[in-house]
């Protein structure tokens, strides 16, 4: 497989490679102790090497370095598992690249041409072939060692394996960790003593780098209410971020249902891979650090010096490349960043020095990029492909010429219109409102020269003072002094623009021209429950400001959120939105505000609105977290932390909106898109401190409730231009006097001061750790909903029922791990009640039935399995919940799992009993429909099977014989009393295959008895379920059968230990089963039906 250039300074250290092919460029080696010869005492010395310490490289035997003449420096550029795969590379190479090298007259543009080439097909790999490679031949043996020790169903994918040591108390086990897509596995055999586990990574609740007195640092892992610790000597922080993403990715997918249609990499749990995992993060961080669209990808990285024009001095950095944009992040502590759309270069020239490897732009201050090791042709190269849409492959052209870039600028300015589609101007409906309701309902005056009035004057002035110096828009510098102009408060006039732009809303904007007027009109007129939630919410959103008080502020509140909800149905509307949409239409134009939403719902608040609002919640717990770092005063006097998250819900939610008046709740959001959750939490520890001393002294929550009001109602911004009419009121006026007042400008700088070094990085990091328990505490609040209503109406014991909900949960899972596609996915509604979240389909339903029924040599097993499915199954959708499988087993098959009676059977006492309960017409006896003719002989065939061999078998046979003939004597004499006039002159149905106890044979069969359509003048008999049970309960011996007592904590301890390796047997046999239908090429309708019922 090609990899990523490297230096490899001795290209022969210590005789461990052995060249094989060479030319002037590239040089292909293989490693001793591998291939013909073996390599003698130094080859088998490697190959013990490799096999007893090699725990992550997962050395290849080849491998192709590139050289050139006058270097001797090398870089490996590919591997291989086998001669054929190397060779491969190797023709590749002589095809393709030695031909273009004679053309440079210089090694470093060899070097960097061949560099360019290998990323451009690592690149090009990950967009076409889902990140799929061919491992080393050492990692092929890991992943036997996998399947053999594990048994887990053969497309279970092995991201990669570590050695490690598991501490079970304080002796360490050492043995190898496999990280699967679905499974962290461990595996150890030392002196006889072996240890083996499995963990799905849905289960685990915890997952933390952890150090005490023993182990300096070790991964912290909690799962199934038991921990584990792995330590290892090297690549822990690497094995600690893989296993987080697995984790998420798992969390994502198995909770949130995510599809992953916009990552190639992580779209099919088939293919995932540690590259495609490693690539997936460093995109997730790069789009989120720069506020860049989803669909942005890091293409390249490299580090380089920035000369800053209004400093006039050198600031070092990365230059970060995508498809559309050119970002530079410093990296000395000046916190500088640039962001370059490509869109804009349509309308500014670039200039590019090939002397002295710089890149600037004309047309706004954006200085120049000194690229130290960068190749010289990449920055024009993608700038103009995205400019042109390139899609930036490998086969693009890699040189630009100045005059291509000059036509391009000449084309634009010629054509006008296509510049203004280009950057997303376009013209909007007529029926959405192109003004910001503050400029409406409150414009300014410019005569107006009060104080408050000249203040916000002086800030405008200091905002163009600095978009002179360092630019204005998406390119402008980003800089500590942007920060500080922030933190005192944005003018009025410039805060729609600014939100736009630090918030990244601007982008999404300029590459949708149109979106917004189209999802207005498409959802003009539709009726859901989220509009009508909406409409219902409407008039609630600040109901003080004129702007809400008037149609115009009210149709552009609903167009906006009814937009949003046609267009992410998956959030849809939830509460809060109309809070935070409402300010945002103040200061924005309404397609503004409308990507504003998109930005914070989807990239700055994840998860924040749904159902579970489970976003939220994570923030809250990583709010007490640094509770307990910065203010362990308050850590120490309470003893419950959930008063904090209880309390500051509202805050992370609406942004401090709800808790503010509104001139001091939008200083909150200036900051909020400017650093992003970081500076609400900031905000909230200087609340909690500022008021430290009065919560300290507080008797209970209610008090710390009214001490943290009183202390919002105290703040005011001194400097707000806004007129009373405007302003908010306090919402409690009760002992006003008693609480100085507090600038919001004031609590903003003091927080970003005593907090302001909290980094992005570690809430990310803490967003993350905290994310499994919060998902995990909301599934043990519904295991605990859900088994408290379905007790209510089963014979289980709560410790019986709690694992069945295990396996039930579980089970469902199963049926989702190696497939995008499966039923429960498909059908899954996240608005559905908790007792619908876990469904199972057929099969899944199947499989666990099987594993729970006492018959489990049961011929008939599958056939008995599939009509419990099909009776439970009552919406006929094909699912079946938590609620139906208890039902079913509670009322069904109450017999078999251990409900036994004691004492002689008393027939009229069923009977008696069974009358009552029809009279009662309770909910848990359905009324059930006749058995037909056809229905009573499989009814009869699945009781012989069922007493396959039992010690009492032809007994229970007999049984089955008099049961059988007895019911068939009570209809022909039902069908003579409902003809009193006409005598019958046909035998009766049962005939001579009705046998009697007395003259059965040994191995008697079912009652032969005639086919529905032979005697279409007769009338076709039936039974009811009351005939078929008083004929059961007239035989002891079938009454015995059915309340023989089951050990039901044995079966389902059972039932735990064998569902993953009974699931995985039977998904590999279907896939044999496929691969058998596949390999016969057979065509037909009756091979694809075969297929598909495989499936």
């Amino acid at each position: 497989m090609w990899l990523k250039p490297e230096e490899v300074l001795l290209k022969n250290a210590f005789k461990l490679w052995v060249t094989e092919k060479s030319n002037d460029y590239f040089v292909l080696q293989r490693r001793r102790g591998y291939g013909e010869g073996g390599g003698g005492l130094t080859g088998l010395l490697v190959g013990t090497l490799d096999t007893v310490l090699d725990s992550t490289a997962k050395v290849a035997p080849f491998r192709i370095l590139h050289q050139t003449p006058d270097s001797q420096v090398y870089w490996s550029i590919a591997c291989g598992a086998t001669r054929e795969e190397i060779n491969q590379h190797w023709e590749w190479l002589l095809q393709n690249i030695m031909r273009t090298l004679s053309v440079f007259d210089s090694s470093e543009d060899i070097t960097s041409f061949v560099q360019g080439k290998i990323r451009g097909l690592i690149a090009e790999e990950g967009k076409v072939s889902l990140v799929q490679e061919d491992d080393p031949e050492k990692f092929r043996e890991a992943l036997l060692r996998f399947e053999k020790w594990f048994g887990l169903p053969e497309k279970e994918k092995l991201v990669t394996y570590y050695s490690c040591s598991y501490w079970k108390g304080r002796v360490p086990c050492q043995g190898w960790l496999y990280l699967s897509t679905n499974f962290l596995s461990f595996y150890s055999y030392l002196l006889g003593s072996e240890v083996k586990f499995i963990v799905s990574w849905d289960e685990i609740w915890k997952l933390e780098k952890s150090s005490n007195v023993i182990l300096a640092e070790s991964i912290h892992v909690v799962a199934g209410g038991e921990d584990h610790y792995f330590s290892m000597f090297l690549h822990l922080n690497e094995t600690f971020l893989l296993m987080e993403q697995l984790a998420d990715y798992a969390v994502r997918r198995l909770f949130d249902k995510e599809t992953f249609q916009q990552e190639p990499a992580l779209a099919d749990p088939l293919q995932i891979s540690k590259r495609g995992l490693e690539t997936h993060a460093r995109n997730e961080q790069f789009r989120a650090f720069f506020r860049l669209p989803r669909e942005e990808n890091l293409l390249e990285v490299y580090e380089s010096f920035l000369w800053v024009p209004f400093s006039h001095f050198n600031t070092l950095g990365k230059i970060c490349l995508s498809e559309s944009y050119l970002c530079f992040a410093s990296q000395d502590g000046s916190q500088c960043y640039v962001i370059v759309p490509i869109r804009e270069a349509s309308s500014s020239a670039l200039e590019y020095q090939e002397e002295e490897d710089t890149c600037t732009q004309r047309g706004n201050r954006i200085g120049s990029l000194c690229c130290s090791r960068t190749p010289r042709c990449i920055i024009p190269s993608v700038l103009l492909g995205a400019v042109v849409g390139s899609d930036g492959g490998p086969d693009c052209p890699l040189q630009v010429s100045g005059e291509a870039c000059h036509t391009l600028i000449e084309h634009f300015e010629d054509n006008p219109e296509e510049e203004a589609l280009m950057v997303g101007q376009k013209s909007s409906s007529k029926a959405v409102s192109t003004e910001a309701l503050m400029t409406v309902f409150h414009p300014q005056d410019a005569e107006n020269l009060d104080p408050k009035m000249l203040k916000e004057k002086m800030k405008e002035q200091s905002w163009n003072i600095h978009f002179s110096e360092y630019g204005r828009g998406m390119s402008m510098f980003r800089t500590k002094k942007t920060r500080d102009l922030i933190v005192r408060g944005v003018p009025e006039f410039l805060r729609g623009e600014l939100w736009l732009l630090f918030s990244g809303a601007v982008n999404d904007m300029a590459t949708h021209p149109g979106y917004y007027s189209e999802l207005v009109e498409q959802s003009l007129g539709t009726s859901t429950l989220a509009t009508d939630e909406i409409e219902r919410d409407l008039h609630r959103s600040l109901p003080e400001h004129p702007a809400f008080q008037s149609d115009t502020g009210i149709s552009a509140l609903r167009r906006v959120l009814t937009a949003y909800a046609y267009r992410n149905p998956k959030i849809g509307y939830c509460q809060a939105m109309n809070i935070l949409t409402s300010v945002l239409l103040l200061y924005a134009k309404e397609e503004e505000a409308f990507w504003l939403l998109v930005a914070v719902c989807e990239r700055m608040l994840p998860d924040y609105f749904n159902r579970r609002i489970i976003g939220a919640l994570v923030d809250q717990a990583v709010f007490e977290e640094l509770i307990r770092e910065q203010l362990p005063q308050l850590t120490e006097h309470t003893t419950d932390m959930t008063f904090f998250s209880s309390v500051s819900l509202s805050w992370f939610l609406t942004l401090f909106i709800s808790v503010l008046p509104i001139e001091s709740a939008v200083n909150v959001v200036d900051c909020f898109f400017y650093d992003g959750i970081k500076a609400i939490l900031q905000l909230g520890l200087a609340v909690l401190d500022y008021n430290v001393e009065q919560l300290l002294a507080c008797r209970d929550d209610a008090e710390a409730v009214t001490i943290l009001n009183k202390f919002f109602d105290s703040v005011t911004n001194k400097d707000s231009p806004l007129p009373a009419t405007v302003q908010q009121a306090p919402v409690s006026n009760n002992d006003r006097t008693s609480h100085p007042k507090v600038d919001i400008t004031d609590l903003i700088r003091e927080a970003y001061e005593k907090y302001g070094d909290i980094r992005s990085e570690e809430v990310e990091s803490m967003r993350r750790r905290k994310k499994l328990f919060v998902i995990q505490t909301l599934e043990d609040t519904t295991r605990q909903n859900v088994l408290r209503v379905v007790s209510q109406e089963v014979k289980f014991t709560a410790a019986h029922l709690d694992d069945l909900y295990g396996l039930f949960k579980r089970q469902h899972f199963l049926s989702c791990y190696w497939t995008m596609n499966s039923p429960a996915l498909l059908h899954h509604d996240p608005s559905l009640p908790y007792l619908e979240q876990y469904q199972l389909g057929r099969s899944q339903f199947c499989a666990l039935f099987s594993l729970l029924a006492p018959w489990v040599h049961c011929a008939g097993r599958d056939a008995l399995s599939l009509w419990a499915f099909h009776l439970l199954d009552e919406n006929q959708d094909g699912l079946v919940n938590f609620k139906e499988f208890c039902c079913g087993l509670g009322e069904g098959l109450t017999l078999y799992l251990g409900q036994t009676r004691r004492g002689k059977v008393d027939l009229q006492a069923y009977l008696k009993q069974w009358q009552d309960e029809l009279l009662k017409k309770e909910e848990n006896i359905k009324d059930l429909p006749r058995i037909n003719q056809c229905q009573f002989i499989q009814f009869s065939k699945t009781l012989y099977n069922l007493f396959h061999g039992d010690p009492e078998e032809e007994s229970l046979y007999r049984a089955v014989a008099s049961v059988t003939s007895l019911l068939l004597r009570m209809e022909e004499v039902g069908r003579r009393l409902q003809e009193p006039g006409t005598p019958t002159e046909t035998t009766p149905p049962n005939g001579e295959a009705s046998t009697s106890p007395e003259g059965s044979s040994d191995t008697p069969s079912p009652p032969s008895v005639p086919e529905p359509n032979s005697h279409r003048q007769e009338v076709e008999w039936s039974f009811a379920f009351e005939q078929i049970l008083a004929s059961l309960l007239n035989e002891p011996i079938l009454v015995r059968f059915f309340e023989k007592p089951v050990d039901v904590q044995a079966r389902l301890e059972h039932a735990k230990a064998t569902q993953l390796k009974t699931f995985a047997e039977q998904y590999n046999a279907l896939i044999q089963m496929i691969k058998e239908l596949i390999s016969t090429q057979c065509v037909g309708q009756s091979s694809k039906d075969a297929f598909y019922t495989g499936i």
